[in-house]
């Protein structure tokens, strides 16, 4: 039986999430306060199931103890779900699976090299079952507290979880400090011989479209949420999150969604094309217009889009998939973006995850084909992806999923935080312009990595 109470609305709900950063696999699904689009914030903490995959081995913990499996990390998840129920009211989540799928995932559904070096030891998939959540809607201003009771100590817990809600003194937090230079994976020279190699591949005919991105990474001290804090500041996204665990803390200010579904019907949003944003009101409306009458972005975010119509094609009942919206512009903190949306139905007796295995990784940041540029990628990038490119979000008890695609994003693992951006090469691409819209996309990132932002924050 689902339990359910409404709370006082509150607008900023990092505000109170310092209430839950105590609690283990603390997770925020932050929309951005609703700008640009986003409408829901979930917060959940203490889930009574987590499931972490590492290559070939996923390791269960439940309140019953902890076993590993073999089995299809995805069949385990939804094993551990189980049987879905309705939702309460019109919200998107009343508890469920909430985590990180890696880019790396996708080595357990295609057959890639590995050749790229591994040095992050974060999980392929980092996963918890959360039996209760804050959901805030901030389109209705309203903010409630939902348990799915598929855990007996969450009625046990109703009252403290109440108090979790509430407004309390901020808990003290250690000062995030960057303690280092940040270095690249990808120096300029060095990316310059990747570009040439990939329009090598695209020439004799391996592929069209190649994403080749770059890795930042800087020694840090402290707590990193004070970092994320900053960062959905500087670069807010409707798609941000904050997740931490005992393997590491992602922070993303994602603005792409990846795959979305309610009631059977799927939507994907794949960004391509991209320009930076300026200051000047006149430049940057230029800026936006030269985006929106791009042919090479045009040609770019078209052959992404025809890559996932192919995808949903695998898992949708056939003649639903269809693209509503093509070469949308929006605008973000930094960039301006070239977004389309591809929408379908779920066939009879597919699950949500089924729908992410088809798609995974999402093809706009990987290229076309996907699995030729997914292995192109292996044989020039220095370290593999782990996080960055994979998925973050949430697959509910009642059937509902949303995922964004984790670019925008930092990993902090141990002293060490990690950053990528990068972009789709094809046959006409400039590598010196390819390397700027790397540096462009990274640039809220860069920020929080500079350490600047908190000077100017204290």
């Amino acid at each position: 039986m689902t339990d359910f109470e409404e709370l006082d609305y509150r607008p900023d709900s990092a505000r109170w999430c310092r209430n839950l950063l105590s609690l283990p696999w603390c997770v925020y699904l932050d929309s951005g306060q609703g700008r640009f689009g986003g409408r829901y914030d979930i917060l959940a903490a203490d889930p009574f199931i987590t499931l972490t995959t590492r290559g070939e081995v996923t390791e269960i913990r439940s309140r019953r103890g902890v076993e590993s499996s073999r089995d299809d990390p995805l069949k385990l998840l939804a094993r551990a779900l189980g049987d879905f129920e309705p939702t309460i009211g019109d919200l998107p989540f009343s508890g469920g699976a909430i985590g990180c799928f890696a880019y790396d995932l996708g080595r357990r559904f295609e057959r890639l090299p590995a050749s790229a070096d591994s040095d992050i030891a974060f999980p392929d998939m980092a996963v918890g079952i959360y039996d209760w959540a804050f959901v805030v809607d901030h389109l209705e201003r309203r903010r409630y507290l939902v348990g799915a009771g598929r855990d007996d100590t969450t009625r046990e817990r109703w009252s403290e979880l109440l108090c979790l809600g509430e407004s309390s003194p901020a808990r003290p937090t250690a000062a995030f400090e960057v303690i280092s230079a940040v270095r690249s994976n990808f120096e300029r020279e060095a990316y310059a011989r990747a570009f040439a190699a990939v329009q090598d591949h695209i020439r004799r005919g391996d592929c069209y479209q190649v994403n080749l991105a770059q890795r930042f990474v800087a020694t840090v001290s402290g707590d990193a949420w004070n970092a994320y804090e900053v960062l959905r500041t500087v670069s807010p996204a409707p798609f941000s999150a904050f997740m931490r665990t005992p393997h590491g803390e992602i922070l993303s200010s994602s603005p792409e969604r990846f795959l979305h579904v309610r009631d059977g019907r799927v939507e994907t949003r794949p960004i391509k094309g991209t320009r930076a944003r300026s200051k000047d009101a006149a430049r940057d409306r230029q800026m936006r217009q030269a985006l929106a009458d791009s042919a090479k972005d045009r040609a770019e975010n078209v052959m992404i889009v025809d890559l996932l119509r192919n995808d949903l094609g695998k898992v949708c009942e056939p003649g639903s998939v269809a693209v509503e919206k093509l070469f949308d512009i929006e605008s973000f903190s930094h960039v301006h973006h070239m977004v389309s949306t591809v929408t379908g139905r779920l066939a009879p007796g597919r699950h949500p995850l089924d729908l992410l295995r088809a798609c995974f990784p999402g093809g706009s940041v990987t290229g076309a084909p996907k699995v030729r540029a997914m292995q192109i990628i292996d044989e020039l990038e220095p370290h593999r992806r782990n996080v960055y490119c994979g998925g973050i979000g949430y697959l509910g008890f009642n059937g509902r999923m949303d995922l964004n695609v984790a670019i925008r994003t930092l990993l902090r693992e141990g002293d060490a935080i990690y950053a990528w951006a990068g972009g789709g090469i094809v046959a006409d691409s400039d590598v010196d312009a390819e390397y700027q819209e790397s540096l462009d996309k990274a640039e809220g990132l860069l920020t929080v990595l500079s350490g600047s932002a908190f000077s100017a924050a204290g």
